[in-house]
């Protein structure tokens, strides 16, 4: 077969390659250079990650949706260039890049060879579990010198990340919107404790837009809002002993235009649900003597209050998945983020 008629047969087979055989090939030791001793293979809503011994690869689902494509191979790809771009901004030496996965003349699947590009996969540093975020939290193995670091990290990248330019109106109907989408999803898939814990939240983040805008605005004319990380959580954190933080919201730049404040009031929630309700007060205190930065507390209570009801949400949006993974796990985890965000109102009102 000469090479114009191989190349045609390869690329015809590219079309037919679905998410299934990829993620078989990807999840055999058989497939990778190093030879790792084992794969561990998890999904998740977007992607699916692979780590071997060494490494993390990541490889993202033919999915479309709101703000999203990553239907195509090619939309694929530009998606894996943001991926290690912006994560490199706080992770310089955990995202070595991209790899193609490609289709050999025996219709093999291979990473990083010769044949036709099938695929992209994002290839990372596999960190220590026990130096994240999240496995200390579990573990009650934080310290003070541990966030006061993160402080630091967090505070430099915030003072040289891009300053973004957005309207009032804009800023102001995003909080809206979040509040429209989060009480639809919990009406159609919660049950009536979590559409009545829902309705309370939203009614409380509705009125302090309206009765308070000026804390929100004032942090929009004083050019505070950042291309920022996006989903700053535990398990993306590791103290190594500089911390490193992965996996920002790369796909969504609208969702990354937000304050420093937002972020870390988020990342506080995110504490509190692992049981770590200290840690907000020490980021908070050593971000404010770092930056400068004075946030009135009701304005991080909103922040708070916004970030668990949209977690909230995007737990039980699990359940509309196909198949549901561990259907009893998303409404208690929305419960949980719902708590947070009704304790959090209720200190508005002291």
């Amino acid at each position: 077969m000469n090479e114009r008629r191989m190349s045609e047969c390869l690329r015809s087979a590219q079309q037919e390659i679905g998410i299934e055989r990829k993620v078989t090939f990807l999840g055999s030791p058989r497939a990778y250079p190093e030879h790792p001793s084992g794969v561990e293979r998890i999904e998740t809503h977007f992607s699916w990650v692979f780590l071997t011994d060494r490494y993390v690869y990541k490889l993202k689902k033919p999915l479309r949706g709101e703000g999203f494509d990553f239907s195509s191979a090619d939309a694929r790809r530009r998606n894996a260039e943001e991926e290690v771009r912006l994560n490199r901004r706080l992770a310089q030496n955990v995202y070595i890049g991209m790899v193609p996965l490609t289709l050999e003349r025996g219709c093999d699947l291979t990473i990083a060879g010769a044949g036709v590009v099938v695929d992209w996969l994002v290839e990372m540093v596999r960190l220590p579990a026990e130096r994240m975020l999240d496995y200390r939290l579990a573990r009650e193995d934080w310290n003070r010198a541990h966030i006061n670091a993160l402080a630091d990290r967090l505070a430099c990248f915030f003072a040289t990340a891009r300053r973004v330019n957005i309207t009032p109106t804009w800023y102001l109907d995003r909080f809206r919107d979040e509040c429209r989408d989060s009480r639809h999803a919990l009406r159609s898939s919660g049950g009536p404790a979590l559409q009545h814990a829902a309705q309370f939240v939203a009614r409380r983040i509705e009125a302090f837009i309206f009765c308070r805008k000026d804390l929100l605005l004032r942090r929009l004319y004083e050019g505070r809002l950042v291309e920022g990380h996006g989903d700053l959580r535990p398990e993306h954190i590791c103290f190594r002993p500089e911390p490193q933080i992965i996996d920002c919201l790369e796909f969504r730049s609208d969702l990354r235009s937000l304050d420093p404040v937002d972020e870390l009031a988020f990342l506080t929630m995110e504490c509190e649900r692992g049981g770590a309700r200290g840690i907000g007060p020490i980021l908070f205190r050593c971000y404010r003597l770092r930056t400068h930065d004075t946030p009135p507390p009701a304005l991080i209570i909103f922040y708070k209050m916004i970030g668990a009801l949209i977690r909230a949400r995007i737990a039980i949006l699990h359940l509309r998945e196909f198949p549901v993974r561990d259907p009893a796990k998303w409404p208690r985890r929305a419960a949980e983020y719902l708590a947070i965000a009704t304790r959090a109102a209720q200190h508005l009102d002291r």
